[in-house]
């Protein structure tokens, strides 16, 4: 089995750390570090060269290239801390959008592409991180029907144009996209660890016209599902890019920096704890690759995904802890670029499941096969 970059996944991977590289520099980052907004032109610049549009079919403008494809793009943009929001827009909310909203609700996905619309998913509530399961509730009424209900942690909500919530309902759960702006919508605005922009938002009796639902029942299940086991994917493979440039950073710092006259890079126990990282990483890598694969070619990848998931939280935090630790108190100075890797590690190792949770649907996935047989 030939596991090598198809000559268009190399072009696309090569213009993606072009562009990235041109435009995240340590002193350009500087200006997104204190304010949830994310790089207007870096995002116009994706938009124009096509990268927005790598997993949106031909038909709506896109490139058709397919999920493994465009996670070459968000692991680049995790290698680079890109201020650019690819996997709420790209992955939460227009992979779903494409394979199971109707033609009305695609016909945004064209303005996606060009980078001339943002949209969102609303996966989150109060202690509950699971879209399967929400406690927002929706009812039909004349002419639609009605939600009431949280969200918290709704990636780029104030900006997005359309939101996918989940809610339930006597018919089973719902799937369907709100626009920020309907009446009995509020949204604030959350402070996130990354400083990525994100909003808490209630529900107060809106009104959502049949025309705005995607799913209804086992069907609002599978979308739902689809679009969550994609994102956790994606938020792999921006940790891959992520973890392997804090590995990078640390050697670099490490093979430089000197204590009694000699490169710390060279003491045994720095060494060690450097090679431990670089050991997790390539694992991450390895468990990541299974469940894009997998995802990309939709086959059942339920356990791989969880297993990836896993990975990601404690690869994330291992790293982060030994780049800063070898890195001294230089790690933590803002004009130093580890900072923002470490927020962000964070983050994604609590973002949809962390490992405990993850590995505990594992176990009972794994013991409910086994009785099963």
């Amino acid at each position: 089995m030939d596991f090598k970059l198809s000559a268009e996944q190399q072009d696309v991977q090569k213009l993606a750390i072009q562009i990235f590289a041109d435009q995240t520099d340590n002193e350009h980052l500087r200006q997104f570090d204190n304010n949830s907004r994310y790089d207007t032109k870096l995002w116009s610049d994706l938009g124009e060269t096509g990268i927005l549009g790598i997993s949106i079919d031909p038909v709506q403008g896109g490139m058709g290239f397919g999920f493994e494809t465009l996670c070459l793009v968000i692991e680049e943009a995790g290698r680079s801390m890109a201020p650019a929001p690819l996997i709420p827009v790209l992955v939460s909310a227009a992979l779903p959008l494409q394979k199971f909203g109707t033609e009305q609700q695609q016909s945004i996905l064209g303005r996606v592409a060009t980078g001339d619309c943002l949209i969102s998913t609303a996966f989150a509530e109060p202690l509950n991180d699971d879209p399967l399961t929400p406690s927002t509730t929706a009812e039909r009424v004349a002419g639609g029907w009605q939600l009431s209900g949280l969200k918290h942690c709704v990636p780029y909500g104030a900006q997005a144009e359309k939101i996918l919530v989940s809610a339930q309902s006597s018919e089973g759960l719902v799937a369907l996209w709100l626009s920020p702006d309907n009446e009995g919508i509020e949204l604030t605005d959350q402070q996130s660890t990354s400083g990525e922009a994100q909003s808490h938002m209630t529900l107060t009796n809106v009104l959502v016209n049949d025309a705005d639902i995607m799913a209804i029942g086992s069907d609002a299940e599978t979308a739902m599902t689809y679009a969550l086991q994609r994102t956790q994917a994606a938020l792999c493979a921006f940790s891959v890019g992520m973890t392997d440039k804090m590995v990078r950073l640390t050697a670099g710092y490490t093979a430089e920096r000197e204590q009694f006259d000699v490169k710390i890079a060279t003491f045994q126990a720095v060494a060690h704890r450097a090679a431990d990282a670089y050991i997790d990483v390539e694992c991450l890598r390895l468990a990541t690759s299974e469940a894009v694969s997998l995802l990309d070619q939709e086959k059942p990848a339920d356990d791989s995904v969880k297993i990836a998931k896993i990975w990601c939280g404690d690869v994330t935090h291992r790293t982060s802890q030994a780049s800063q630790h070898l890195h001294g108190g230089i790690g933590v100075d803002r004009d130093y670029p580890l900072f923002r890797y470490s927020l962000w590690s964070k983050q994604v190792e609590l973002t949809l499941g962390g490992s405990a949770q993850l590995l505990s649907e594992l176990g009972e996935s794994i013991a409910e096969t086994f009785l099963n047989r």
